[in-house]
């Protein structure tokens, strides 16, 4: 189970890489249009919008792979100096804090997704129905919550990580 999850936070994070290369090209084009407003062109309706959106998504995809591959900034100012047994303790109840806190987001962000939907409430220029941010986010909290329940089987020895895996060179 946890290869599939590996697997399956990699895919988000790709997932996550072209939604930023889709914003970067939309707002490419959409500060091009306005510089050519004389010969016709203009900015791209909504730009900002899809802005928002598009990058609350592609975090929420990025951020499962970030954390399996230990991508996430820490502070070693005390770290470093504690035993072996300290440091795997303060690793596991990091770690077990966060899988909560991604569990109450998750959940939290489904409410709200389901409040946005009942109420019909969408973007001012281009009238997108909000609730498909927050069902997209979603999908990226739920791999999310994936990760961290994969990582912390591993932690206890109930899973292990894929063959080959590596994380960022100093992470712990």
């Amino acid at each position: 189970m946890t290869a599939f999850v590996y697997r399956l936070a990699y895919w988000s994070a790709i997932v996550g890489g072209i939604a930023l290369v889709a914003l970067t090209l939309m707002s490419v084009a959409s500060v091009s249009g306005r510089a050519l407003i004389s010969i016709g062109l203009g900015p791209v309706p909504g730009d900002f919008e899809l802005v928002e959106v598009g990058t609350a998504i592609a975090v929420f995809f990025f951020l499962p792979w970030t954390y399996l591959k230990g991508g996430h900034a820490t502070v070693d100012l005390l770290y470093m100096h504690l035993p072996a047994w300290g440091k795997k303790a303060i690793v596991i109840v990091s770690d077990l804090l966060m899988l909560a806190v991604w569990l109450i987001m998750t959940w939290k962000l489904y409410e709200g997704m389901m409040e946005k939907k009942e109420y019909l409430e969408t973007t001012f220029i281009l009238a997108m129905p909000i609730w498909w941010a927050y069902a997209a986010c979603l999908v990226g909290a739920v791999i999310g919550c994936m990760a961290y329940i994969a990582k912390t089987l591993t932690l206890f020895g109930i899973g292990k990580e894929p063959a080959g895996w590596t994380t960022e060179a100093g992470v712990h």
